[in-house]
C-alpha cells in the first residue's frame, strides 16, 4: 500500500467478492465468512482495513467478546476513532488496491461500518452487486453521507437492516431505499426481525442465527444472479 503495508486474508477461486470487515477488525471470524464465499465458487479477499493502525494481530481482541460487558469495554478502547479515520478518499485509495488483488468481476460485501465501504466502492469502481449487513451511518447530515453516492451505483445492492438498531433508523432506512428507487438502482432492502446490530458476527453476544443464515442465502442468491461463479 502507499505508505506501508497492509496485511489480508484472501480464499477461494473464481470471480472477485472483496469483504470488508466489520469494525471488531479482521480475525478468524472473517476468515470464516470469507471462506464459506469462497465456496460458492468465488475469490474473496479480507483486508485490515486498520493497517495503518496496526496488523490484524496487534489489534484482534484479547478478551472473549461473547460475554456482552467484553464486546462493551472493547468498543470503548478507541475502536471508533480508527472507524472515522477511513475518510470517504482513504476509502476509495484503500479500495483501488484491494481490487487490484481480485479478479474481475467484482462485487463487494460490507458488515457494520464496512457496509459503508462496500457501498462506496460499487459507486467508485462499478461493481457488479454490492452486499450491505448490519450497516448503520448509511444516511447522515453531512455533505458525504454514504447514501449520496447512490446515483453513481450500477449494481445490484442488498441490505439487511438490524431490526432496532440506533445506528440505523426506520426513516434512515426508508431515506436509503426512496433513494435507490430513484436512482433506479436494482435492490433488496429489509429489516431482519429481532436481528441486533452485529447478528452475523459468531464471535460476539450480538449474533443471531437466523439473521446470520438468511444473510448467506440471500447473498449468495445475489452473487449468482449478479456474476454466476463456476460451481453456480
Amino acid at each position: 500500500m502507499p505508505g506501508g503495508r497492509a496485511d489480508a486474508y484472501r480464499t477461494g477461486a473464481g470471480p472477485g467478492v472483496l469483504l470488508f470487515m466489520d469494525a471488531i477488525g479482521l480475525r478468524p471470524q472473517i476468515e470464516s465468512m470469507a471462506d464459506r464465499i469462497a465456496g460458492w465458487g468465488y475469490s474473496v479477499l479480507a483486508p485490515n482495513l486498520f493497517w495503518r493502525d496496526g496488523t490484524a494481530d496487534d489489534l484482534m481482541p484479547k478478551a472473549d467478546l461473547r460475554v456482552p460487558e467484553n464486546r462493551e469495554a472493547f468498543f470503548g478502547s478507541g475502536v471508533m476513532d480508527r472507524v472515522a479515520s477511513i475518510t470517504p478518499d482513504i476509502a476509495r485509495a484503500d479500495a483501488e488496491m484491494w481490487l487490484a488483488n481480485l479478479d474481475d468481476p467484482f462485487a463487494a460485501t460490507g458488515y457494520c461500518f464496512g457496509g459503508r465501504l462496500a457501498l462506496r466502492a460499487g459507486a467508485d469502481f462499478d461493481l457488479a452487486a454490492v452486499g450491505m449487513f448490519h450497516t448503520g451511518g448509511i444516511v447522515t447530515d453531512a455533505p458525504d453521507s454514504p447514501h449520496l453516492v447512490v446515483p453513481g451505483l450500477k449494481a445490484e445492492v442488498l441490505a439487511g437492516h438490524a431490526d432496532h438498531d440506533h445506528s440505523n433508523s426506520p426513516e434512515q432506512i426508508a431515506v436509503f431505499d426512496a433513494a435507490l428507487t430513484a436512482a433506479g438502482v436494482a435492490h433488496t432492502t429489509a429489516v431482519y426481525p429481532d436481528a441486533p446490530h452485529g447478528y452475523t458476527m459468531a464471535d460476539t453476544a450480538m449474533y443471531q442465527e437466523a439473521g446470520a443464515e438468511r444473510h448467506y442465502e440471500e447473498l449468495r442468491a445475489l452473487l449468482s444472479r449478479s456474476m454466476p461463479s463456476s460451481s453456480r
